[in-house]
């Protein structure tokens, strides 16, 4: 049997050494990237785009170079959040990411469409040849930490990035309700099937501060996530008021200029 050469590619051999990273895609030659964090939750409408735009923002802040790529294929938001309305730039041969007021390189499919109202309907098999291609063929430059905003769920997307991206750690975004526990327990459990850690968890839509009264209400009833965080050993968390603020600040695509909130959570997980 001849010497392993540590390069699964150009050997034919069955060994044990032949594990789940050989999927991975490759980089684009001219890209660096450092870090990738996906941003995940179990179900739609918990603000996960929202706590992606905020994690990029606050990795700027901290003197880092930061990349969004919009992994939310048929719901993506991110360009939105941002204010950006033209098109992605190109070659015949590869792509450029587009780039926020503040520097955040982002790439989503709404960048590529005609109008970013058209629908896209496409199958899941294309949906992940997309994701792979903003991962090899965006020419992402020298970037300390990329923000995967993936779709709900844990399907064929985040499937197709835990296995072709090397992703070094999760987010997992939820909001107090006692049903959403159940969908965050999934996607802690297919984290863990995946062996890739999970960094922090953002409970977000936590409470409502009175301005007058500064007393915490709590909307959607008491939060969960402390209980969720101490039984899979997840040291940081996140509680994130309900603020009108956020809101229209998004609408507006100025999200890169919301306050600093995560602040705190970011400096535990951007080591």
């Amino acid at each position: 049997m001849s010497e392993c050469t540590h390069n699964c590619e150009t050997c034919g051999a069955d060994c044990a050494s032949r594990t789940a990273e050989s999927l991975l895609a490759p980089q684009n030659e001219l890209s660096d990237v450092k870090k990738v964090i996906a941003v995940v939750s179990g179900k739609g409408g918990v603000g996960k785009s929202l706590v992606t735009a905020l994690m990029a923002n606050a990795a700027v802040r901290a003197g880092k170079t930061a990349a969004i790529l919009d992994a939310d294929v048929t719901g993506p938001s991110v360009p939105k959040l941002f204010g950006l309305r033209e098109r992605a730039q190109g070659t015949e041969n590869a792509l450029f990411p587009s780039q926020s007021k503040n520097g955040v390189r982002i790439m989503s499919v709404n960048l590529l469409l005609e109008n970013d109202t058209d629908p896209v309907v496409w199958r899941g098999p294309v949906i992940a040849g997309v994701i792979k291609q903003f991962w090899s063929d965006v020419i992402w430059d020298k970037v300390d930490y990329m923000f995967v905003d993936m779709p709900p769920g844990t399907g064929d997307v985040p499937l197709t990035v835990f296995q072709s991206l090397p992703v070094s750690g999760i987010i997992v975004v939820t909001s107090p309700q006692e049903l959403v526990e159940m969908i965050v327990e999934k996607a802690v459990k297919m984290a863990e099937m995946m062996k890739i850690p999970v960094l922090g968890l953002v409970e977000n839509m936590s409470y409502f501060e009175c301005d007058e009264c500064h007393k915490k209400h709590y909307i959607f009833g008491e939060s969960h996530i402390d209980g969720i965080a101490q039984r899979h050993g997840i040291k940081s968390v996140a509680k994130l008021p309900i603020n009108p603020a956020f809101a229209q600040l998004a609408d507006c695509g100025n999200i890169d200029s919301a306050p600093d909130i995560l602040a705190d959570f970011a400096k535990s997980i951007l080591v």
